[in-house]
């Protein structure tokens, strides 16, 4: 069983962000406007507050959402990809990568695994809330394409 207490703050921290990161991996993909970025947050932020499964560590990161959603402090912790959007995509995949890799070095399988789902289950929360383009609602898709090409590199990274 994997705690908080195996990580150092600073990995800690980089484990509790990455389920927004894997949904701001989705806004990023295909912007919407202020309407589309707020459903897609609070998609994300209540994926990361309801793990899928039961295990310590999961357990464990959702409640530390939790609290810093109550405390009103930002889950990323000021985390943002250098202002070059050519290379957004490529920052965003890899920080999931490297927690996943975190997360597989010190977790059980089973743990590393349900962690990787998670992200995954995170990122599609985030294109499920919002319809993307059309005019007034019409015409509009539920998950853009480069939304759904975003979602297989972010199930790309997280499986390792």
């Amino acid at each position: 069983m994997t705690t908080k207490s195996d990580f150092t703050e600073v990995e800690w921290s980089r484990i509790v962000r990455a389920p927004f990161v894997a949904g701001m991996a989705i806004s990023l993909a295909d912007p919407g406007g202020p309407v589309e970025a707020t459903k897609e947050t609070m998609a994300t932020l209540r994926s990361a507050m309801s793990p899928p499964s039961h295990e310590q560590l999961l357990t464990e990161v959702a409640l530390e959402v939790q609290a810093l959603s109550q405390q009103k402090r930002s889950p990323l912790g000021g985390y943002r990809p250098t202002a070059d959007g050519a290379h957004w995509g490529e920052q965003v995949l890899e920080e999931l990568r490297a927690v996943c890799a975190l997360v597989a070095a010190k977790a059980t399988a089973d743990e590393a695994s349900a962690f990787g789902r998670w992200l995954v289950t995170s990122a599609q929360a985030a294109a499920d809330a919002a319809k993307e383009g059309g005019f007034l609602g019409f015409g509009a898709q539920q998950v853009s394409e480069r939304e759904e090409a975003m979602l297989e590199q972010v199930r790309a990274a997280v499986s390792g």
